[in-house]
């Protein structure tokens, strides 16, 4: 039977189910609660300089199989808050990814070493949330920018950083490449798709905040191109998100170039159990496509191409 353990980079998880950040993620016993579940790590919901409130209900809009709608406004207790939550997982030997947001190159560095400090066993640089002014996608668009940011964080951390791309560009592919030039260790793929819904009755936008994020099933085709795209265009590990609810969609993620995969909205469906039951479908599905673990599959639907 296939073994489940992965490595994206230098970095160890017992098996490459990670809990998305957003989901989950408010507390301590939440985070471990995914854990003990069966994911393989979990990542913080992204945290920021200072408390933030977030935007007015209505926040979330369901779409029946299609996925949610969401504009949260990245709601947050902040990084003076946040850590004993972090140290309630970490003392439980919770593998803890990290998971920030800032407005320019010298925020994100400071909160960095911040999130550091707390042991967290990587970084993650959230520069795709598609609806908060001045924040994620609106910083991570451009290319130079993505460099500086993931430069400066490189700079102020010994930890790994992983860089969160956005699929609201015309070629997230570049952005990834540009983490890359700026020293990111591995890429995740992807945030949340721009989206809306209208309500016809009160002919307003359904979310308080007009434009959100579309995530869920259907974005599973959009996440699987930028990770295909993404692994052949830089030479370090994708973390592909999007969509996945099943052991065949992870494996699907990781013939496209996926070391190792995050899952969020089908939390919020089926609870954390499908953590338990992906990990245990997953080495029977691998063993009968000729797979002997996970990190075999990665990348093996490209010709031509080795692993990396």
């Amino acid at each position: 039977m296939a073994a489940l353990a992965v490595k994206v980079g230098d970095l160890p998880f017992r098996n490459p189910l990670l809990l998305a950040s957003g989901i989950w993620g408010e507390s301590g016993d939440s985070l471990l609660g995914a854990y003990t579940a069966g994911a393989g790590g979990v990542v913080t919901k992204s945290i920021g300089s200072a408390p933030r409130a977030g935007y007015p209900n209505p926040t979330v809009e369901e779409l029946g199989r299609c996925g949610f709608l969401n504009a949260m406004g990245l709601p947050n207790p902040g990084i003076d808050a946040y850590p004993v939550e972090i140290a309630h997982a970490r003392a439980h030997g919770v593998p803890v990814v990290g998971s920030l947001f800032g407005h320019d190159a010298a925020e994100f560095a400071r909160l960095a070493g911040r999130m550091e400090a707390t042991g967290v066993v990587a970084l993650e640089l959230n520069l795709s949330c598609p609806h908060a002014e001045g924040l994620g996608a609106e910083v991570g668009q451009d290319p130079d920018r993505v460099r500086e940011i993931t430069r400066a964080v490189r700079a102020a951390v010994r930890c790994p950083v992983w860089v969160k791309i956005t699929p609201n560009a015309a070629a997230p592919e570049e952005l990834a490449r540009a983490a890359e030039e700026g020293g990111a260790d591995a890429i995740t793929a992807i945030n949340t798709v721009r989206g809306m819904a209208i309500d016809p009755t009160l002919r307003r936008p359904v979310l308080a905040h007009g434009l959100g994020g579309l995530s869920g099933p259907a974005i599973k085709p959009i996440g699987l191109a930028c990770v295909w795209k993404i692994w052949e265009a830089v030479r370090i590990p994708v973390v592909g998100v999007g969509g996945i609810g099943s052991a065949s969609d992870v494996v699907e993620y990781l013939l496209a170039g996926a070391a190792a995969v995050q899952i969020g909205t089908a939390v919020a469906f089926e609870g954390i159990g499908l953590f338990g039951r992906i990990a245990g479908e997953l080495p029977a599905l691998l063993d009968s496509l000729g797979f002997d673990g996970p990190a075999a599959a990665v990348g093996a639907a490209h010709a031509g191409r080795q692993p990396h």
